[in-house]
């Protein structure tokens, strides 16, 4: 047996433990595989597959493409669209952009923080939500803004960004 098909082996024992059916990315992976400059397409279809970018997949990629597995960690590093860890049910953006930040996003920032009980980053223990401080929504009129799950909201008070985060999660205590 060669090499190449040990690393697949172990690499795909490796994924089956970590919960990742790489099925899901092989559509892409025969697409762009040998398509030079296309492992930021790949990222993002599988970033959109998993959620995220677990270390275990972009190891299969590498694996997959012939790129390095250093230089997929350095790009998806690099770049704020991918994730290395898995997100909240809710993925609260809030906007820092200058007309947010005139406006008081910081104050409404730190409602958010305080009501989740979890900093810019983070997710909370439930998985519900996290929160993730982005340098512009292009809502500029809205400011100061937040975007839940690609749903804006807009001219933000620290109470009413309370009030939204309380609204969802009594729909979620509901069922809804």
């Amino acid at each position: 047996m060669s090499e190449i098909c040990k690393c697949a082996e172990a690499e795909s024992d490796v994924l089956k433990k970590a919960g990742i059916d790489t099925a899901l990315l092989e559509p892409t992976l025969k697409e762009y595989a040998d398509v030079k400059g296309s492992l930021i397409t790949i990222l993002q279809h599988a970033q959109d597959l998993y959620g995220y970018l677990p270390v275990e997949l972009l190891n299969y990629i590498a694996l997959r493409t012939g790129i390095k597995a250093s230089k997929i960690l350095g790009v998806a590093t690099f770049y704020a669209q991918f994730r290395l860890e898995p997100i909240g049910k809710y993925l609260i953006m809030i906007c820092q952009g200058t007309a947010c930040h005139v406006n008081g996003s910081e104050a409404v920032q730190a409602a958010i923080e305080d009501e989740l009980g979890i900093k810019d980053g983070q997710t909370t223990s439930d998985g519900l939500f996290s929160i993730k401080s982005v340098a512009c929504l292009g809502c500029c009129s809205l400011s100061p803004v937040m975007m839940i799950n690609g749903e804006a909201y807009g001219t933000l008070t620290p109470d009413k960004a309370r009030a939204i985060i309380n609204d969802i999660k009594a729909k979620e205590a509901d069922g809804k």
